[in-house]
């Protein structure tokens, strides 16, 4: 990390707080302020908060790392943005219309204050397990990468850079989403999203120079990466239902990791809770102004919603090519002495530093 670095690293940070005080400063302390922005935000700060919220560090360093060892199957999940208009057009007018603030709360109305207390704590649990221990870690990865020699020493304990990005990560989002509630959050998102669109746009414009273009890149990796639906299925038995009872080879469809059944199915009914029904997402969409803004953000987030394919998952495989190709000494730790990548060093294909 250069001086130039830093410095670029710290006025962001600053811009992040100064923005969240800025908004902390013009709430007016109540229910709908706090927690819903005072439903008065536009539908560009609707989606792009939305976005935001959905790609955080998990998202950046395991979409990488996914591409650098499974292609461009996890776009599928991807695919689905379309979940997104089910949550504009369909939910969005009961949780509006019911004044709600939470979903355990419309839950708590539309059946029983039991059903209200059980979401509430499955909520909470899942978020801490599957949501916040997963963004911390993924956070800390980013960290242990781009300065593997900062460590901290407290007592009689060494703090590595992993542990000490760990904290701060919580920290710093804690700190602007406690002074200044769901407007902070917003505004603070939509930061954010400028600067994962456009820098990950500029990583994937910059790799593919570094590499010597997409047909190179195309050249030097299994053309199976760049598949979505790669059927393994034994000649005769494409009609049968072996494919999905059996196990090995032949039980897998996208892209060899991918179960077809699970995807056609399975992954559109996670992707409607999530996008629908998820504090953590309609929180954003309940800000909104009216239904219509409400709407028009939701028709944004799903636009963005496909770009993670190009921002994320495309880089992880132009981190694989490189390092297949010998082009860039340092991330030769990515692939073992056949040229097959490592899955345990996958998941810093995103914060290596593969273009100096």
């Amino acid at each position: 990390m250069a001086g130039l670095d830093w410095v670029i690293i710290g006025l962001y940070f600053a811009m992040l707080l100064g923005v969240a005080w800025w908004v902390a400063k013009r709430n007016r302390d109540t229910a709908d302020d706090y927690f819903l922005a005072g439903r008065n935000l536009g539908w560009f700060l609707v989606g792009a908060s939305i976005f935001a919220s959905n790609i955080g560090s998990e998202h950046v360093v395991g979409l990488a790392g996914a591409g650098a060892t499974s292609g461009v199957a996890l776009a599928h999940y991807e695919l689905h943005a379309w979940c997104l208009l089910v949550l504009g057009w369909l939910f969005v007018p009961f949780y509006s219309r019911a004044l709600v603030y939470t979903m355990p709360e419309f839950l708590g109305r539309r059946f029983s204050p039991t059903a209200r207390w059980v979401l509430s704590v499955i909520t909470l649990v899942a978020h801490v397990f599957t949501k916040f221990a997963v963004s911390i870690f993924a956070g800390g990865v980013v960290f242990a990468t781009l300065l593997p020699e900062v460590s901290l020493r407290l007592g009689g304990a060494t703090f590595n850079s992993f542990w000490i990005g760990s904290v701060a990560v919580l920290l710093l989002t804690g700190l602007y989403t406690v002074l200044g509630g769901m407007r902070a959050v917003a505004y603070t998102d939509a930061v954010q999203t400028f600067v994962l669109v456009i820098g990950s746009g500029l990583l994937t414009l910059f790799g593919l120079a570094k590499l010597g273009g997409w047909h190179e890149l195309r050249h030097v990796l299994d053309p199976d990466l760049f598949n979505l639906w790669k059927p393994l299925v034994p000649a005769g038995m494409e009609g049968t239902w072996a494919p999905v009872k059996e196990t090995g080879r032949i039980a897998w469809y996208f892209n060899g990791n991918y179960p077809w059944l699970g995807m056609l199915f399975c992954a559109p009914i996670i992707g409607l809770w999530y996008w629908c029904t998820d504090q953590y997402i309609v929180q954003r969409a309940l800000g909104a102004k009216d239904e219509r803004t409400a709407r028009r953000g939701s028709i944004f987030a799903a636009y963005l919603k496909l770009s993670p394919v190009f921002l994320f998952i495309i880089p992880g495989l132009i981190v694989l090519a490189l390092a297949k190709t010998g082009r860039v000494p340092g991330l030769s730790v990515m692939v073992d002495a056949q040229g097959n990548v490592i899955p345990q060093a996958a998941q810093a294909a995103f914060p290596l530093r593969p273009f100096r």
